[in-house]
């Protein structure tokens, strides 16, 4: 009896736990939600009251950029949370037993250390804020809102911890590397400077074996300040100052478009449309691939979610039309980044931040460019695809207008991105804010396809993990580039490259090989604020147009998404196709030297990218 009474006793505590920590979750995702509608609601609440009553709401675009450093912080939490965190390697999937249990709890020790100094760097950031007394709007300390950073990264050291093993021997493991980092750092036995090699050596595998992208880059940012003895203080203001950038919404808000599209019906209205259209010529559902690959990944930023919502309805097609299961294989996973180029891509507008150009002319810039690699792969496709067969019935107008009908709502979405952005009516923010509520709008009330209650609240928090990840990602891959400032590096770099390239030509011929091996390595968000910087005054030195830079920078970077080892169309392709990862690499290699072509293409003939923007001069 006293048994079952203790049992009873246990099974009403666990199940008190779980309501509690379902509570917990409940509410962190309600938060997260809220905070991204007040990203969307405040631009255009802003935008009407400009049109309408020649007012304004005050302080607005301070209130958005603080918005979205609150779910870029809160969103990475989620992610950690849900363990979703961007990571550039997976080798410990090819491991088994006690050796990858053991490695992955090292790791996400490892992983937790770099979170918790990154914690710690915030605090000490806070508690030099607190005093000044700065106000952000309507009386509120502006310290209050920028604690969320500190806050941010210790609920992510947290969950990383718990994410190191399924037992506490496993967690307890972490926790050990946790606390003999801290006691390194804190106490010093070892000169910093003697511990940033060993130290690098330990990213270095912590990366290999599964750490997240942001482990990386803060990690290296914190070593290598800590061994200089420039201290740990500048990366969150690095941090706070890129995230709360006033341009930089546009990105959560063109994610969470992208995202609305991808969990609606969007997909299958736009497949019938390019079906009707394309379909039933030779080569018709390669065109169909790449024409849909490229309008998602226009509005998802080239993020994975492309071929995560359209490459289970692609394969089969291709695979009815006859394609070997080798080329369509190859032309999902190629085709899942074209669009880069094309506006509001996500890649595009943060290039424009970091370089400091216009983005209106980047985007006409990228619109040529991008027809050209949509176009090369459109013409690989029909070429490996079968001749088409004589029972193929004929072009249907009549379908194709009934597809056409049906899926006019998000055929005019890049109308309203754009021209909202380009009629001058609303700011790129307000404009990115407008295509947000615009997908919501047609998703939930036009086509029903996503219950306000039920359904859309999960896709906005979906949004917010992806947003989380990537922002945290690129908040402390520039406090790594700051560093690479103040070892003066791009001085240093500029200058051996002048010494040592005469021509233009060459160094673009230099460019595109060093992108492509940067591609191979990372991520196309983290290159951007790593490698930008850097190559910026470069181009300038050698007279290089910057719009032209720019797109020879992205169009590189496309191919990154295609080339091992962290291609991320890759893993992708092999997660949602079920295809194992030396199939894949073996299937893409045709697409990645057609869109080579396409990129050398691209940077030789700089009118290309230059002949639009010029017709359209702001």
């Amino acid at each position: 009896m006293t048994d079952l009474a203790a049992g009873t006793v246990g099974e009403g505590a666990r199940r008190s736990s779980n309501r509690f920590v379902g509570a917990l979750v409940s509410g962190e995702n309600a938060l997260v939600a809220l905070v991204l509608v007040g990203i969307a609601a405040v631009p255009i609440a802003e935008g009407l009251l400009r049109v309408f009553t020649n007012g304004s709401i005050s302080g607005a675009s301070t209130i958005v950029a603080h918005l979205t450093l609150v779910v870029g912080m809160l969103g990475g939490a989620v992610a950690a949370r849900e363990n979703r965190m961007l990571a550039l390697s997976t080798i410990d999937t090819f491991l088994k037993g006690n050796v990858r249990a053991t490695l992955h709890s090292l790791t996400f020790g490892f992983a937790a250390a770099v979170a918790a100094f990154l914690c710690v760097a915030g605090m000490q950031w806070i508690a030099t804020e607190r005093p000044t007394g700065a106000v952000l709007v309507y009386g509120i300390p502006t310290w209050i809102v920028q604690s969320v950073l500190p806050l941010g990264f210790g609920l992510v050291a947290l969950r990383l911890l718990w994410a190191a093993g399924a037992s506490w021997r496993s967690r307890a493991a972490a926790l050990l590397v946790v606390l003999a980092s801290i006691a390194l750092a804190r106490f010093e036995p070892i000169e910093p400077e003697k511990l940033v090699t060993p130290g690098l050596a330990g990213l270095f595998v912590a990366t290999l074996f599964g750490a997240p992208v942001f482990v990386t880059l803060g990690g290296a940012a914190l070593i290598l300040l800590w061994g200089s003895g420039d201290g740990i203080g500048s990366i969150p203001i690095d941090h706070y100052r890129l995230v709360t950038n006033p341009t930089l919404p546009t990105i959560p808000l063109f994610t969470l478009a992208g995202y609305l599209l991808a969990e609606g019906g969007a997909s299958k209205r736009l497949m019938r449309v390019f079906q009707t259209l394309f379909g039933r010529m030779r080569g018709g559902p390669a065109i169909v691939t790449a024409l849909l690959c490229a309008f998602f990944t226009s509005f998802t930023g080239a993020s994975g979610v492309t071929i995560l919502a359209l490459g289970g309805l692609l394969m089969p097609v291709l695979i009815d039309a006859h394609y070997k299961e080798r080329d369509a294989l190859g032309l999902i996973t190629g085709a899942g980044s074209l669009g880069l180029l094309l506006p509001p891509c996500l890649p595009l507008i943060l290039y424009a931040i970091i370089a400091k150009v216009e983005m209106r002319q980047l985007f006409l810039a990228g619109v040529v460019p991008s027809l050209l690699l949509i176009g090369l792969t459109a013409a690989w496709g029909i070429w490996c695809g079968p001749r088409i067969e004589r029972d193929t019935p004929p072009f249907s107008a009549r379908e194709a207008l009934k597809a056409l009908w049906a899926a006019k709502w998000e055929l005019a979405l890049p109308f309203v991105a754009l021209g909202t952005l380009f009629s001058g009516w609303a700011t790129p923010v307000e404009a990115a804010a407008w295509t947000a509520l615009y997908a919501a709008f047609i998703e939930v009330v036009v086509y029903r396809d996503m219950h306000p209650l039920k359904k859309l609240p999960a896709v906005l928090v979906e949004s917010s993990l992806v947003i989380g990840g990537v922002l945290m990602i690129l908040g402390v891959a520039l406090g790594f580039t700051n560093y690479l400032v103040l070892a003066d590096f791009p001085a240093l770099a500029l200058e051996f490259v002048k010494q040592h390239v005469d021509s233009p030509w060459t160094f673009l011929l230099l460019l595109n090989l060093f992108l492509l091996v940067v591609g191979c390595l990372m991520d196309v968000f983290s290159a951007i604020i790593v490698i930008v910087p850097l190559v910026v005054p470069m181009g300038a030195a050698y007279g290089i147009d910057p719009l032209h830079l720019g797109i020879v920078f992205l169009a590189n970077l496309e191919l990154g998404f295609l080339t091992p080892p962290v291609g991320m169309n890759l893993f992708l392709a092999s997660y949602r196709l079920k295809k194992p990862m030396p199939e894949v690499y073996r299937a893409v290699v045709p697409m990645i030297l057609v869109l080579l072509v396409g990129v050398l293409v691209i940077t030789y003939w700089p009118g290309i990218t230059t002949w639009l923007p010029s017709v359209f001069k702001s």
